[in-house]
């Protein structure tokens, strides 16, 4: 079984409960997320999501992950599965970390596992990881400028 990860993380000036609530808000995505473009579902363990991708430089992708955890201010993570199981899992996480009264740690990462993993090796580091940071960065700009309103 082949293994890889992605791991990004960003300072947002804002409380937890206001990342979290731009975070879960998956209705919004489309108005502020570069990489995630859309994404429906309930951000409650076991729900299933539909979330469509589209990392720089690739057509993107839609797929159905099941919600491993939602814990409010702390922790949303999900598994997703490409065609069959073990073949490109990835574990998506995002975590947050406060740092301050007012400002958040966010680690966003991606576990990835299965026998297509060295074939989409360098596709996943470069533009999953264009993505990641892409999203990290507009999450931190919408969250920051909403908090000083």
């Amino acid at each position: 079984m082949f293994r890889m990860q992605i791991h990004t993380q960003i300072e947002i000036q804002a409380s937890a409960q206001e990342v979290w609530q731009q975070l879960t808000d998956l209705a919004s995505y489309p108005q502020w997320n570069p990489f995630i473009l859309r994404a429906t579902g309930n951000v409650r363990t076991g729900a299933r999501l539909n979330v469509f991708i589209k990392p720089p430089g690739s057509k993107g992708m839609t797929f159905t992950p099941i919600v491993l955890k939602a814990e409010p201010q702390k922790e949303f993570r999900w598994l997703g599965k490409f065609l069959l199981p073990k073949l490109l899992d990835a574990e998506h996480v995002f975590y947050l970390e406060k740092t301050g009264t007012n400002s958040v740690q966010l680690f966003h990462s991606e576990f990835f596992s299965g026998l297509l993993v060295p074939l989409f090796k360098r596709s996943l580091e470069g533009n999953s990881r264009a993505g990641f940071e892409a999203m990290n960065q507009a999450l931190k700009t919408r969250v920051e400028r909403a908090s000083t309103l």
